[in-house]
C-alpha cells in the first residue's frame, strides 16, 4: 500500500474516532417507534406543556403527558438533537438538528422554518442552545465547528470562536444566569470559558485533562455543563471519563463521583432549590447525590432501560424530573428520583390547529 493511501486511511480513521462518540447515543437503533428520547424541553410557565424529540420526530403534550401530538413535518431532518423554548416567549421553539442545522417554530411547534443565515454554510449539526436571560433574542449555540451567537432570534448567526484553536467540536454550553457575559463551553478536548459574551475564549483544563495527554485524540470529551444557580463560581462537568467540579469558575477542576459504576456521564441536573442535590445520568442509570457530588446513590426503580440520554428537572417542583432513555422511552419521577414511571408517547394524534403555548 502506498504511503499516500496509508495516510488517507489514517486521517479517515481519526475522523471516525473523533465524531462517533458524540452521536453514539443518538444513533443507536432501538427498534420500536419513540424508544429513544433525545431531548426534553419543559415550558417555563405551564407545567402541562412540554416537548420531546425522538429519533424520528418531535412530540408535544398539553396535558402533562397524558396525550401527545406529533408535530408538523416542516423539518427536513427529523433527527432533532436538541429542543429549546424561548424563556420569555415560550410559544417560540428552536430545534437543533443532526443534518440541517437550526429550525424555529413561532407557534408552539405547528410550523417550522429554517434559521441558518451565517450558520448553514459552516455547519449542519447543532448540539445545544442557551438564551441570554436579559434578552432572549440573544442565543448561543454549540455546534460541531464551534460556538455561534444570534442577537435577533436566530435570523442570523455569527461565529464566536476566538481563542478556540485546538478543538472545534462543541458539545455543551452553559451561561452564568447572574453574569450572562460569562459562558462555558464543553468540547471534545476539554473546557473553555468566556468572560466577554463569547468575544473570546480561554482554555480551562487545569485538573480536567493532564497536559501530557491534552493533544491526544479524544483525550476527554465534555457531554454536559451545569452551573450552580446559588453559587455561579461552582460548575460541574459531566464527561466521557467521569464527573468534575470547580469552585472557582474553572481555574481548577476536581474529580468527584469516583464511586459511580460507569464514568461516562451523559446528563447532569442541579436541584434548583437545594444545589447540594445533584442527579447524574449515564449508561448505568440515574444516580443522586445529597452532598455536592461526593457520594452517590442509584435511583433506578421503575426504569426498564438504564442507558440515560437526557435528564431535566421541573421548574415548578424540584422533586419532579423527566428522563429520556436509549431504549424504553420517557420516564417521570415525582419523588426526587426515588421511583420512575413510564410516560408513553402517542404516535397517531394529528397536530392541533391551535397556536401558541
Amino acid at each position: 500500500m502506498s504511503g499516500k493511501n496509508m495516510g488517507a486511511q489514517a486521517v479517515g480513521l481519526g475522523l471516525r474516532r473523533l465524531v462517533l462518540p458524540l452521536f453514539l447515543l443518538v444513533l443507536c437503533a432501538c427498534g420500536k417507534t419513540s424508544d429513544t428520547i433525545v431531548s426534553i424541553a419543559l415550558h417555563p410557565t405551564n407545567r402541562n406543556i412540554f416537548y420531546v424529540s425522538t429519533n424520528e420526530s418531535v412530540y408535544k403534550t398539553r396535558d402533562g403527558g397524558t396525550s401527545w401530538e406529533r408535530m408538523a413535518t416542516d423539518l427536513s431532518s427529523y433527527r432533532v438533537l436538541t429542543l429549546a423554548l424561548d424563556p420569555q416567549h415560550p410559544a417560540t421553539v428552536y430545534a437543533g438538528t443532526m443534518t440541517d442545522a437550526v429550525y424555529k417554530s413561532p407557534d408552539g411547534g405547528q410550523h417550522w422554518m429554517p434559521h441558518n443565515v451565517g450558520l448553514k454554510e459552516h455547519i449542519s449539526v447543532v448540539n445545544q442552545f442557551v438564551f441570554d436571560p436579559r434578552a432572549s433574542e440573544t442565543i448561543y449555540t454549540a455546534t460541531t465547528v464551534g460556538v455561534f451567537r444570534s442577537t435577533d432570534g436566530g435570523r442570523e448567526w455569527i461565529e464566536r470562536m476566538a481563542g478556540m484553536k485546538e478543538v472545534h467540536i462543541v458539545v455543551a454550553i452553559a451561561l452564568d444566569p447572574s453574569r450572562p457575559h460569562i459562558l462555558y463551553a464543553g468540547t471534545t478536548g476539554g473546557a473553555y470559558r468566556s468572560t466577554d459574551g463569547t468575544a473570546s475564549w480561554q482554555k480551562i483544563n487545569n485538573g480536567l485533562i493532564p497536559a501530557e495527554i491534552l493533544d491526544a485524540s479524544l483525550s476527554l470529551g465534555i457531554n454536559v455543563l451545569v452551573i450552580d444557580p446559588h453559587d455561579p463560581d461552582t460548575v460541574y462537568a459531566g464527561t466521557t471519563k467521569g464527573l468534575f467540579k470547580t469552585l472557582n469558575k474553572g481555574e481548577l477542576w476536581t474529580r468527584i463521583g469516583l464511586s459511580l459504576p460507569d464514568q461516562y456521564i451523559s446528563a447532569l441536573v442541579i436541584d434548583p432549590t437545594t444545589p447540594s442535590v445533584l442527579y447524574a445520568g449515564g449508561r448505568a442509570g440515574i444516580f443522586k447525590s445529597l452532598d455536592g457530588g461526593h457520594t452517590w446513590r442509584a435511583m433506578n426503580r421503575g426504569l426498564e432501560t438504564l442507558n440515560i440520554r437526557t435528564l431535566v428537572a421541573s421548574p415548578y417542583d424540584a422533586r419532579t424530573l423527566y428522563a429520556g432513555t436509549n431504549g424504553s422511552g420517557l420516564y417521570r419521577s415525582q419523588d426526587g428520583a426515588m421511583t420512575w414511571a413510564s410516560v408513553k408517547l402517542a404516535t397517531h394524534t394529528a397536530p392541533s390547529p391551535a397556536t401558541g403555548g
